[in-house]
């Protein structure tokens, strides 16, 4: 598998093109917007989209979902039902953050913990993580290590969780019980900013890292 990150909206939120280079099929992973460049990446990789995989329903993630399903005729995956009312709330959200107009969609497929994602010749995992989102899902491919957990983890952070229905200590929840277990040398693309592995994470990370997490024990 071979991963595309194309930076899109004025958040510069990490869109994903995600191919398989045996079939020279594709998936696209939270296209927030800027449709055209999306479209334009996987032309310059003789990728076709044959799906769009969605992390969560915030605006920069799911903004120009219904625009590209509509123009490739393509299916749309994800995220976990709990975000419909996030899905339903497109347009205002659009409106609030000045973004051009979004619409809501349905998918063609709610996603659950434990579930499969595929397109070409891969497969990838699905682990629900709620805590920014409830509805958040994150995608993992074991053969090349490599996860795409939108705005779950960052280098260096976690995600927010002061938006409506979300949770904290959920949120640690997901990384600590549904992350971590993946393992140390995983690889993964955040919802922004650079990439990261989960080990170093663990090593550093000032919110959810082993020491942080240890001394915040100490202090319950």
């Amino acid at each position: 598998m071979r991963v595309t990150v194309i930076p899109v909206t004025p958040f510069q939120q990490n869109c994903s093109l995600l191919y398989c280079e045996q079939s020279g099929k594709a998936a696209v992973v939270d296209p927030g917007g800027e449709i055209e460049r999306i479209i334009g990446a996987a032309a310059d990789n003789d990728a076709r989209i044959e799906k769009i995989l969605v992390t969560h329903a915030h605006i920069d993630h799911a903004g120009g979902v219904t625009e590209l399903a509509e123009r490739l005729q393509v299916p749309i995956e994800g995220p976990h039902r709990d975000d419909q009312f996030w899905i339903d709330a497109l347009g205002q959200q659009s409106a609030m953050f000045g973004f051009p107009e979004s619409r809501p969609f349905e998918p063609d497929r709610w996603l659950e913990e434990g579930d499969r994602v595929s397109f070409g010749n891969i497969e990838m995992q699905v682990h629900h993580c709620p805590g920014h989102t409830p509805g958040h899902v994150i995608f993992f491919h074991p053969p090349s290590r490599l996860a795409v957990v939108g705005d779950v983890l960052f280098r260096g952070s976690v995600g927010r969780t002061d938006f409506p229905r979300g949770d904290y200590p959920a949120l640690i929840h997901s990384i600590t019980q549904r992350l971590w277990p993946l393992g140390d040398d995983v690889q993964f693309i955040p919802g922004h900013g650079p990439v990261s592995t989960f080990g170093y994470e663990r090593r550093t990370n000032p919110f959810v890292g082993d020491r942080a997490l240890m001394a915040h024990g100490a202090r319950s």
